[in-house]
């Protein structure tokens, strides 16, 4: 474990600083001459005395585009500055950018100092070497051999100590003028890269995809995250807390009472969520972008939001602290003038974050920075462990590494805790004492769920529906999460005929002369009454007025409100009592209690009714290739009491997935006498398999209650 810089390492890093302010100087002599050559005064001197005229012209034109002067450096004016563009894609180049080559040599000679591992590594040293004399097929090709060597964590690993100096040298040296503004950045530490030091692409255009005015709801922790929070302040407590709730787009607040008995408070803030941007959470991939490289984002202006919640009385005293994307939001937030006018911002620590371009608003703030020399995250911002230059004398510093080189394990929250707590034991201490008027009893906490924007009230706007009470149940049933399956088979016409009798309804839809029966199963994971599954099965029947109409295929798939036909309840099956008494309202007809089981996966079903000897039936299989679909509303018809028909509606949302050619297999138990197991086997659905399925993973529906039709 190491954070100190050896002597070779710290004369190489002031040699670098010092070729930095050469380059600099230069650069601005070459503005001043650009600017000279281009001067009216000088242009119109000429008549009067047009051989010192046209001398000095051609010493200053010399000057600026010459190798033996400052090389090929014009500066000033759009039409110079696309000359100066124009000659970096020939490959001129300037004295000032050699300069800050050198500088960018010397840094990655200093970083090779303190690493050992670094030092003699061929793969490295070629690929370094490349980068340094501009050859971009040598450098492409050591890059290649270095991660199919290595594998492209190790690779990266060995790489974060001077990552951001390979780019910045890399950048100043090949023909893309798009990237030299971010590669003068990087290697003169005056800000943040303000685009992508390979391509050029502006990063603040890719941070402005991540909109949003940022919000905040308050959640309760599960009982076995709350017994992980720890029960007093102090910065390992506060960081073990960051752990618990873990990067799922939560932050905690929290409450101590110090020492001296004034109640203080501490924001946490979590790291970036893994996978793919997600439009819903600010601590998504692009949020921890825009976190990085904006000074306000929608994961800082969520956390304001939260602690306005909280309801802190004005100028209460606040220590923020973050890992990885929660400390450069949390250094969004101490940076917001307008909060700190709100709140005493005492103290920000981040931990692997890329901060190094953010200053509090107030100047009274103290601010840490701890990072890994071999995590890459903090030195997305440019600066790494080669920097040359001490941009926070008023900061606390903490630049280690230690013997776990390889990323994304030295930036993990649990790595960076363990190495606080038993590899830098000055470090943990000197931030403790700063943070001694947070070390006390935690009187409160709080966790919230961090959003991009407000969210919409659940289920919005399909679910928000009026409502009414009938037998102590509150309809429509509204389903906020579900799955489905929908199963098409060919059965026995005869049979159907039979059951279909004295209903008038009928004849049922077939193909190739064979009857058309749907056996429909579901998962209402939440809703309004509760978790409940059912499978129901049913005879799909023609528009009761219009029976004989040809348009019963094209009617089949309109939305329940204008479908005419529908499927005649055969029997049906739920697994919930409740459901079961309120069922006659709702579709009609009395429904069998039984256990259901449903599974349901992209290519699987399995959908049981019963349980070992009192067991029903399976309906299981593949579901073979499946192709985009909408979820299909469903309409019902059942007979009701006084023999009326009654037609209920179940309108749904969600994607669905047709399957054309399933494999799925609906086997009825042989020794069940119970009615729908003999029902489906007078249907000749045993051993059936489906002419084609319907699949919805994730869905919404309302469920009303059935309404009386009489046909004719």
């Amino acid at each position: 474990m190491s954070g100190e810089t050896g002597p070779a390492a710290g004369q190489l890093r002031g040699a670098a600083r010092e070729l930095v302010d050469i380059g600099v100087t230069i650069r601005e002599a070459a503005a001043h001459a650009t600017g000279a050559l281009t001067d009216g005064a000088l242009l119109r001197a000429l008549p009067r005395a047009p051989s010192a005229g046209y001398a000095a012209h051609r010493a200053l034109l010399r000057a600026i585009t010459h190798r033996k002067g400052l090389g090929y450096a014009p500066a000033g004016g759009r039409l110079v500055t696309l000359a100066a563009k124009l000659g970096a894609m020939a490959g001129a180049e300037s004295l000032a950018v050699r300069v800050l080559a050198t500088s960018l040599r010397l840094r990655i000679a200093a970083v090779a100092a303190d690493h050992p591992e670094l030092a003699g590594d061929p793969m490295l040293d070629r690929l370094i070497e490349a980068a340094a004399a501009d050859r971009d097929l040598e450098a492409v090709r050591a890059l290649r051999a270095l991660l199919k060597d290595r594998g492209a964590v190790r690779a990266l690993s060995q790489l974060a100590p001077i990552f951001g100096e390979v780019l910045a040298l890399r950048a100043l040296l090949d023909e893309n003028p798009l990237n030299d503004a971010a590669a003068w950045l990087i290697a003169t530490g005056k800000g943040y890269a303000t685009a992508d030091p390979i391509t050029g692409m502006s990063n603040r255009a890719v941070a402005a995809l991540d909109t949003g005015e940022g919000a905040a709801r308050r959640i309760d922790l599960p009982a076995a995250e709350t017994a992980r929070l720890s029960p007093q302040g102090s910065l390992l407590g506060f960081l073990r807390n960051i752990s618990a709730i873990g990067a799922t787009g939560r932050a905690l607040i929290q409450s101590v009472e110090g020492p001296d008995g004034v109640v203080r408070h501490i924001v946490q803030a979590p790291g970036m969520r893994a996978g793919r941007p997600d439009d819903d959470s600010p601590q998504d991939l692009l949020g921890a972008f825009s976190s990085a490289v904006l000074a306000s984002s929608p994961y800082s202006r969520a956390l304001a939001e939260a602690v306005d919640d909280y309801g802190l009385p004005q100028g209460a005293e606040l220590a923020l602290i973050g890992h990885s994307a929660g400390g450069a939001a949390v250094m969004n937030l101490a940076q917001d003038a307008a909060f700190c006018a709100r709140y005493t911002v005492t103290h920000a620590v981040a931990v692997g974050s890329p901060i190094d371009f953010k200053r509090p608003a107030d100047p009274r703030t103290w601010v840490a920075s701890v990072t890994n020399q071999h995590d890459i995250v903090p030195t997305l911002d440019g600066q790494g462990a080669g920097s040359c230059f001490d941009l926070h004398p008023d900061w606390y510093v903490v630049d280690y590494f230690d013997a776990t080189h390889l990323f994304p394990l030295c930036h993990s929250i649990e790595h960076y805790i363990a190495n606080i707590a038993d590899d830098l034991p000055e470090a943990r201490d000197r931030i403790d004492a700063r943070l001694t008027p947070y070390r006390g009893p935690v009187v409160r906490s709080q966790a919230y769920l961090l959003s991009d924007r407000a969210p919409h009230p659940e289920g919005f706007p399909f679910l928000t529906v009026p409502t009414y009470a009938v037998d102590g149940v509150e309809l429509p049933i509204r389903c906020q999460d579900g799955s489905a399956l929908t199963a098409y088979f060919a059965a026995d016409p005869a049979a159907v005929a039979v059951l279909l009798r004295g209903t008038g309804l009928g004849p049922a839809v077939r193909v190739a002369g064979r009857a058309l029966v749907a056996v429909h199963a579901s998962w209402n994971r939440r809703t309004s009454v509760g978790g409940y599954r059912e499978v129901h099965v049913g005879i799909v029947v023609p528009d009761p007025w219009r029976p004989r109409s040809p348009r019963v295929w094209a009617d089949l798939l309109r939305g329940a409100d204008r479908r005419r036909s529908g499927d005649f309840l055969a029997g049906s099956v739920v697994d919930e009592a409740a459901v079961s008494a309120v069922a006659p309202r709702l579709w009609g007809g009395e429904p069998y209690l039984a256990p259901v089981e449903f599974e349901l996966t992209a290519r699987s079903a399995r959908v049981a009714v019963g349980a070992g000897e009192d067991r029903l039936l399976t309906l299981s299989g593949l579901l073979g290739p499946g192709l985009p679909a909408s979820d299909r509303d469903l309409v019902g018809y059942a007979q009701g009491a006084a023999g009326t028909t009654l037609r209920s509606c179940v309108r749904t949302r969600g994607l669905g997935r047709l399957h054309p050619v399933p494999r799925v297999r609906l086997a009825v138990e042989p020794r069940s006498a119970h009615p729908l197991a003999r029902r489906l086997r007078e249907l000749g659905l045993d051993g059936a398999r489906p002419l084609l399925c319907l699949s919805a993973a994730v869905r919404q529906t309302l469920q009303d209650a059935a309404v009386p039709v009489q046909p004719p």
